[in-house]
């Protein structure tokens, strides 16, 4: 297999303290200044509030209906397409709000790391 291209597999999805199903699609040493995995959120779920250190996280929304709150911003539905910016150090979570599940990725610079992660 080519070292240039990471096949997805969804049988690596485990399930994240946040709240929500992941599977790390690339978070890589070699490649420090990005990560991107895929989330899942089941119909009726929440992630916890929460924040990261020094990392800047986009949700890139991809299947579904979500009820997303960024900072002090007012809750804000969104929808296949969409994008949450999320900067470093800003409260969020996200619900599912739809019938089914709710995918997006979720893209962080620098990649993620777990010692960055804070729950609320």
């Amino acid at each position: 297999m080519s070292d240039y291209v990471k096949k997805f597999t969804a049988a690596d999805e485990f399930y994240f303290k946040e709240g929500c199903f992941i599977i790390e699609m690339s978070n890589d040493p070699d490649d420090a200044d990005v990560s991107v995995a895929q989330a899942r959120l089941e119909t009726g779920q929440q992630t916890k509030w929460h924040w990261l250190n020094d990392t800047f996280e986009r949700y890139v929304i991809l299947q579904g209906e979500g009820l997303v709150e960024v900072g002090a911003e007012e809750p804000t539905e969104v929808y296949a397409g969409d994008t949450v910016l999320i900067p470093p150090q800003t409260r969020q979570r996200i619900k599912n709000i739809g019938t089914a599940d709710l995918k997006f990725l979720a893209i962080c610079s620098p990649r993620f790391s777990h010692r960055n992660y804070r729950n609320l």
